[in-house]
């Protein structure tokens, strides 16, 4: 008998007010004395997630308010639309400080920033926290973030070319430090080799640079590369590049069209060795003693959400002002500009019945259309064995909903069940997140 697949967690967190259930920030027990801003609260669900043996927390972002709903961002500032947001990568250091095995992916956009800093920021980041980084590679997509740089982010047919030449200087820099290249001998005071140490020469379409890497190789040599596109060419770009992908898929059918056609690229288009590219699904569980139980608790956490503000998040994330439409139109007869592997993933909801922009707006805010897993912990194992025996799932993506104590339940009460049916570590044999996650 084959073995058991065992499951990849990670916690899905934006550092900031709300993060991915809309309105949230309303439920009695969230975030109770503690401030989201402040690293003690960053410290202590990194510490409950490594109590869970986790690969990584992982930092969503956005770079400014959604701004797309009625042509302003009022509708975020009102509702907390994930809103306010700090920079994601300042909390690794915070969270590196307190953890030993925990990873940490940071979501980093390519697209106001050169890729020389990016990859000396990510170094520095990686060598810092001996190995635990990973980076969400993301190119940004929403008017509110390219109009706070000034720039114009009209659909650029050009978009992935410009991100991958993006990653090949990315790739040259990580790569141009040597094996040996570090002498540090006192006595003669020689500390590099240069010859080993060799200066980047790129003069390419859209980026120039000249000069060495300026962070000496980190344990990883590059961080974990994570990625989460799901059009035609992200999913190539994922298929190229990834080692591991984000994907919000509301239905089983959807997971293994969705696994099935990623494996066949990364094989068959980029000639990767089969299961190069581990498939992290999105899922929100709601946990308690009793179904019933769970059940009222997942009511509670529904009834915090406030329409307006569940449509100012679609309206940003799918760049197209909602509040145009009526909320009885079909969503399927409205063509999106924006994300549209997570618009799918609305579209699919209902399992192919019509879905309303009330009803999108209304799942897309309570945990970007993912999954539900709403019961004991037995029932949400059953859950997730489904997703990982059949619809090809390598781990999952934990969206919170009232924190910290969503990841403390789920730790107490859900990690041992799967530990119990074998579905999961039993404790951490690696160092790096890259270890992680090709343990199993």
């Amino acid at each position: 008998m084959a073995p058991k697949k065992k499951a990849h967690l990670l916690g899905f967190m934006q550092n900031g007010f709300n993060s991915h259930a809309t309105g949230m920030w309303r439920h009695p027990r969230d975030k109770v004395n503690w401030d989201f801003g402040h690293y003690d609260y960053w410290q202590h669900i990194a510490r409950v997630l490594e109590r869970g043996l986790f690969d990584a927390i992982f930092i969503a972002d956005q770079l400014a308010p959604y701004a797309t709903y009625e042509n302003s961002s009022d509708a975020s500032v009102k509702y907390a639309v994930q809103f306010p947001c700090n920079e994601p990568s300042t909390i690794a250091p915070a969270i590196a400080t307190v953890t030993e095995r925990l990873g940490i992916g940071v979501t980093l956009s390519t697209a106001f920033e050169h890729p020389y800093s990016m990859s000396r920021r990510l170094s520095t980041l990686d060598y810092q926290s001996k190995g635990r980084i990973a980076w969400n590679i993301v190119s940004s997509f929403s008017h509110g973030e390219w109009n706070a740089y000034g720039v114009d982010g009209r659909e650029r047919g050009d978009r992935y070319e410009r991100l991958e030449e993006y990653m090949e200087v990315c790739y040259k820099l990580w790569d141009s430090w040597d094996d040996g290249a570090i002498i540090a001998d006192k006595a003669s005071g020689v500390y590099g080799d240069p010859a080993k140490i060799h200066e980047v020469d790129h003069q390419g379409k859209y980026f120039s640079t000249k000069g060495r890497h300026f962070v000496a190789p980190s344990p990883q040599r590059h961080p974990v590369l994570w990625q989460a596109g799901s059009s035609d060419r992200g999913r190539d770009f994922a298929a190229k590049h990834a080692e591991a992908v984000f994907a919000v898929h509301p239905t089983i059918n959807r997971m293994k069209e969705y696994s099935a056609d990623l494996e066949q690229r990364a094989t068959g288009r980029f000639g990767r060795a089969p299961g190069s590219v581990k498939r992290i699904f999105g899922l929100q569980t709601v946990v308690g003693e009793s179904r019933a139980e769970a059940e009222d608790k997942f009511e509670r956490i529904k009834e915090c959400i406030p329409l307006e503000g569940a449509l100012a998040w679609i309206s940003g994330h799918f760049g197209i002002d909602f509040s145009k439409y009526s909320l009885d139109d079909n969503v399927a007869d409205i063509e999106v500009p924006g994300i549209q592997g997570l618009f799918e993933s609305i579209l699919y909801a209902k399992d192919g019945a019509p879905v309303t922009v009330r009803e999108a707006a209304l799942i897309y805010a309570q945990g970007m259309g993912m999954p539900v897993a709403v019961g004991t912990a037995a029932d949400i194992v059953d859950q997730m064995e489904v997703y990982l025996d059949e619809g090809g799932a390598d781990g999952f993506m934990l969206a919170t909903t009232f924190t910290p104590g969503c990841y403390e339940e789920f730790v107490d009460w859900v990690v041992p069940e799967l530990q119990r049916r074998g579905r999961y570590r039993e404790r951490y044999t690696g160092t790096t997140l890259r270890e992680h996650l090709r343990e199993y």
